[in-house]
């Protein structure tokens, strides 16, 4: 069956999971079905299918006439997370914008050519062109098609990116409407500690370490209290995985960022702004730096 659970119930499963964390439930606790629809605002038929992939997955159980019981105690949870299979819209997304940093599309294309290509129908097409304009990767030409923006220059993206993160992410974090959840706090903070402390940081996969540097910016993001601040770094996170998903290959690297993130997290914990606004501006200098290198040293290979 866990195959056939929609990609709605695999979030909300997701949900019920936070929940548990969250509330810190230990083994044994009564997962009410009716309780977890209101508080996710959706009827009991998803709720109880999103249950049922977690018995599934020996998470909870089911016990007749009694309902969905918890199996393994919040803090046995904390790296769990349910896969959620990307929709028809985000694969042509990211096959777009994979293609084009490749070098397999021109600067311009119509939709036609993009269809025929992609064999994409209308309405996914029309929405993942629409999403990759809001994201500055394309614009509409005067007469018919679309263009590729300069913005998928990887390294040209990657150092602009940084340098924009720089203005922006030290300043969200002494903002007068930051606000710091601990509870989320210490939930990223080991989600971090995992993979400090992973032995064999080798075989980790790439997408939990991606997701864990891409949720501990949009987490501090969401907390500057600031909209365009989260809408910001969420546009970034969503060019990094398509650029930066390959490159997490140096592992004694990702041991150092997140032990920087940590330090940050920590501050903030202990409400310490200035001198995490500061610990973020260093981080963010470092990985800007390496960017620069890079790109200096392919300009130098062009040469």
């Amino acid at each position: 069956m866990t195959q056939t659970v929609t990609a709605s119930g695999r979030r909300l499963a997701n949900q019920i999971l936070d929940l548990i964390r969250e509330a810190k439930f230990e083994p044994g606790h009564h997962l009410r079905e009716q309780q977890l629809a209101d508080m996710a605002g959706v009827s009991r038929t998803p709720v109880r299918a999103a249950l049922k992939l977690l018995c599934e997955l020996e998470i909870i159980e089911a016990r007749r006439n009694q309902g969905f019981f918890l199996l393994k105690a919040y803090d046995e949870l904390q790296r769990i997370s349910i896969d959620v299979p990307a929709s028809s819209d985000q694969g042509l997304y990211e096959q777009l914008v994979k293609d084009r940093i490749a070098g397999k599309l021109p600067d311009s294309l119509t939709q036609i050519e993009i269809a025929q290509r992609y064999d994409a129908d209308r309405g996914v097409m029309s929405r993942t062109l629409l999403r990759l304009s809001e994201d500055g990767l394309i614009a509409r030409n005067k007469g018919h098609g679309w263009s590729f923006l300069p913005t998928l220059n990887s390294d040209v993206a990657l150092s602009n990116g940084y340098g924009f993160r720089l203005m922006i992410e030290p300043g969200g974090l002494i903002s007068p409407s930051f606000r710091a959840d601990k509870s989320a706090l210490k939930r990223l903070r080991l989600q971090h500690i995992y993979l400090i402390d992973h032995p064999d940081i080798l075989n980790v996969d790439g997408r939990q370490i991606f997701e864990t540097d891409a949720n501990f910016h949009e987490l501090l993001a969401e907390l500057s209290g600031n909209i365009f601040v989260l809408q910001a770094i969420q546009q970034q996170n969503r060019l990094r995985r398509l650029l930066e998903f390959g490159s997490y290959n140096n592992k004694q690297r990702v041991r150092e960022w997140c032990q920087e993130h940590v330090a940050i997290i920590d501050a903030v914990l202990e409400e310490r702004q200035a001198d995490a606004a500061e610990m973020m501006r260093q981080h963010l200098q470092s990985a800007y730096q390496m960017v620069l290198n890079k790109v200096s040293k392919s300009n130098e290979r062009g040469l």
